[in-house]
C-alpha cells in the first residue's frame, strides 16, 4: 500500500523543490492521524497515531509493518529506531519497554518495576542490543537485557551534576551515551556509564545525533553543536509553522502537525 498521494511517486524520490529554501527537496508526504514520527539510518518511516498506532513504510512508500496492540499501553512515550531490526517502544506511564522486530512484531516486552526500576524518565537501546534506562528515583543512568537483568549502573548522579536529572531522550552513538534533558541541557556518557560532558543545549524540541554532532531543532531554529570542536551555528527553520514539530535524522528533514507529514532531504 502506497502512501503517498502523487500517482507513482516513490517515497525517496525528488517530488519537488521546497517553496521555503531551494536548499530543500520534497521527497515524500503522508496525510493522516499523526502525533509522532521517526525515520531510521535505512529510510524507512515510521508514524504514530494519536491512538499509539505505529505504522512502518519503507524507502519506496510501501506499508511494511504494524503496531496495533494500543488496548495494551496506550499510547508511547518515545520510539527508538536506531536499529531498524529492533524497535524500542517505551510507556512511560506502564513503566514498560517492548521491543519489537523489523515488521513491527513483539518480540518481548520488559516491566521495569519489576526488576527494582522505579521511576524510569527515558530509555534508549544500547550499542550491544541492550537497554540503557534513566530512573529517576535513584538518579542512576542503567543498562539492562531484554530479560530485565542489570548489566551496569552508574552511582547516584545527583552527586556529580549537583541536581536531580529528567530526561526526555537517551541516545547511544559513536561510543557515547547521550541522556538528554530539554530543561538542564544533554549529558554525555561512555558506553561503561563514566560522565565525560554537557552539552548545552537546552529548550529544544527535537534532538538527533550523529558522530560528534548535535543537531536540535527548537520552534524556529536548528542549532548544530559539534561536542569535539564546541563550536555551535544556527540557522532558522525552512518549513516553520507554529502548529508543527520537526526533526532531523541524517540528510532528512520531517516537519509533521496532527494531519500530515512531510518529509524533505537536503540537496
Amino acid at each position: 500500500m502506497k502512501i503517498f498521494l502523487t500517482i507513482a511517486a516513490l517515497f525517496f524520490c525528488a517530488l519537488t523543490f521546497a517553496q521555503n529554501d531551494s536548499s530543500y527537496v520534497l521527497i515524500g508526504s503522508y496525510k493522516g492521524d499523526v502525533v509522532d514520527a521517526a525515520v531510521d539510518n535505512l529510510g524507512n518511516l515510521y508514524v504514530i497515531s494519536s491512538q499509539g498506532q505505529i505504522k512502518k513504510y519503507n524507502a519506496a512508500g510501501d506499508s511494511v509493518g504494524i503496531y496495533n496492540q494500543v488496548r495494551n499501553f496506550g499510547k508511547s512515550f518515545s520510539i527508538d529506531v536506531s536499529n531498524p531490526l529492533k524497535v524500542l517502544l517505551f510507556y512511560k506511564d506502564f513503566s514498560t519497554v517492548v521491543v519489537l522486530d523489523r515488521y513491527l512484531s513483539g518480540i518481548t516486552t520488559v516491566n521495569l518495576k519489576n526488576f527494582n526500576i522505579l521511576q524510569p524518565a527515558a530509555v534508549g537501546l544500547s550499542y550491544d542490543n541492550n537497554i540503557w534506562v534513566y530512573d529517576e528515583y535513584d538518579s542512576k543512568l542503567k543498562k539492562i537485557n531484554e530479560q530485565g537483568d542489570l548489566i551496569l549502573e552508574t552511582p547516584d548522579l545527583r552527586a556529580a551534576l549537583s541536581f536531580n536529572l529528567s530526561p526526555q531522550k537517551i541516545i547511544n552513538d559513536n561510543g557515547l551515551v547521550y541522556v538528554a534533558d530539554t530543561t538542564a541541557g544533554i549529558f554525555v556518557f561512555d558506553n561503561y556509564g563514566s560522565f565525560k560532558k554537557k552539552v548545552p543545549l537546552v529548550n529544544w524540541q527535537s534532538i538527533g545525533i550523529s558522530k560528534n554532532t548535535v543537531t536540535s531543532v527548537d520552534k524556529e531554529l536548528i542549532t548544530v553543536y559539534n561536542t569535539s570542536t564546541l563550536m555551535q551555528s544556527q540557522k532558522r527553520h525552512p518549513f516553520y509553522k507554529a502548529d508543527a514539530r520537526s526533526f532531523i535524522s541524517g540528510d532528512k528533514f520531517v516537519t509533521f502537525s496532527s494531519h500530515q507529514l512531510q518529509v524533505y532531504r537536503q540537496r
